[in-house]
């Protein structure tokens, strides 16, 4: 299925040049681009993309306002962040204000591909690349506090959603492995997230790591 997608970028020639690479190929089709989270926001609201790769390389208050706006206004849509900064601090308020994937600039054009086809089926993306510190922050604040919520709480079935969610497994992916549906899969994980009174995958994730569900090295 298509996947539409909004680029919003503030370098005109990052822009154009990530179209380009997009509209190569027949999946994508990007149905606007803006220069500035104004239009971006306003591109949002109207155009409802699948996708929107928010690019600015504006300041993180700016970035921080931008998806503010976007969970406001565009709640149906998934946002990759894609930035050339990989402070723990601006990845961890990025995704805790509602971005969906978060992707380096220096990425591959393969791993663009899989970060846009996780967010299109609904999943979620951390880079490789970020992965690791956010497994780190997991494992650092595990030893500061002890827990009010444990993995007894969840079924054997949401175990086993939650162990593929961590490791980064889009909604469509795990529904195809275990033969069920994708609703199927975003019910569970809307019970998990309730359960366990955590409301991000970064959460999860680091959920995962404290209660030994997935292993460092997973």
């Amino acid at each position: 299925m298509l996947c539409r997608i909004l680029l919003a970028d503030d370098s005109p020639l990052f822009r154009a040049g990530l179209r380009a690479l997009l509209e190569q190929k027949k999946q994508y089709a990007v149905i606007g681009d803006a220069g500035d989270g104004i239009t971006a926001v306003a591109l949002a609201e109207r155009l409802k993309p699948d996708v929107i790769v928010l690019a600015m390389t504006a300041d993180t208050l700016d970035s921080e306002q931008i998806l503010r706006e976007l969970y406001l206004r565009a709640p149906t849509c998934h946002v990759l962040m894609l930035s050339s900064r990989s402070e723990l601090d601006f990845v961890m308020r990025c995704l805790q204000l509602g971005a969906h994937g978060f992707l380096l600039k220096s990425a591959t054009v393969q791993e663009l591909e899989q970060a846009l086809q996780a967010l299109k089926n609904g999943g979620q993306y951390l880079s490789s690349a970020v992965l690791p510190m956010v497994i780190g922050q997991a494992v650092k604040h595990s030893r500061k506090r002890t827990p009010a919520n444990n993995a007894m709480q969840l079924t054997t079935r949401q175990l086993e959603i939650l162990r593929l969610i961590a490791r980064g497994e889009s909604t469509r992916s795990i529904a195809d492995g275990l033969g069920l549906s994708v609703k199927t899969i975003e019910a569970h994980r809307s019970q998990i997230m309730h359960r366990l009174q955590i409301h991000d995958v970064p959460g999860l994730v680091l959920f995962a790591v404290r209660e030994g569900i997935i292993c460092l090295n997973d």
